[in-house]
């Protein structure tokens, strides 16, 4: 009976999550990112941010990646389930103190304080493949075209 329990209340759980998802247009979450003080945080610009976040999920709150190691990524950033969140399957440093599924839904704020975790960390945004491949040292100022907002890149960091 317990068995059962377990199973139905996972499978709510799994079918609840997408529901409260979104795929965010790339000028909404500009404005969210903005007002959440990523704009020069840590010498990195919005424009950073949206690129790092279009080829990791396509602003997509919902996606899940897994990967080889077992590990799983999970949300907009893509935040990884050994390092940062807690999948309840594989062994985690857990450094944001959060489970993964509250990545995968419309509200992310949580998302947005793991990832600056993430930027702060000795990494920088290079923890994200995808910056590093698409973003680093690319003409970036593309990514705010048309959202009506002119934020200010304070960008300290050296683009190789």
């Amino acid at each position: 009976m317990q068995a059962w329990v377990t199973m139905v209340v996972t499978l709510a759980t799994l079918t609840v999550a997408p529901v409260d998802a979104k795929i965010y247009e790339r000028c909404e979450l500009a404005m969210k990112l903005e007002k959440a003080g990523l704009n020069g945080f840590k010498g990195y610009s919005i424009e950073d941010w949206l690129c790092m976040a279009h080829y990791e999920s396509g602003f997509d709150t919902s996606f899940v990646d897994h990967n080889p190691d077992g590990s799983s990524e999970y949300g907009i950033f893509q935040l990884n389930s050994a390092w940062w969140c807690n999948n309840g399957v594989t062994p985690t440093q857990n450094l944001c103190h959060m489970e993964c599924r509250d990545l995968l839904n419309r509200h992310i704020l949580d998302d947005i304080l793991c990832a600056r975790q993430v930027a702060s960390s000795k990494n920088g945004m290079t923890a994200w493949d995808s910056w590093t491949r698409h973003c680093s040292g690319h003409y970036l100022s593309e990514w705010l075209k048309g959202c009506n907002m002119h934020a200010k890149s304070d960008s300290k960091k050296v683009n190789s």
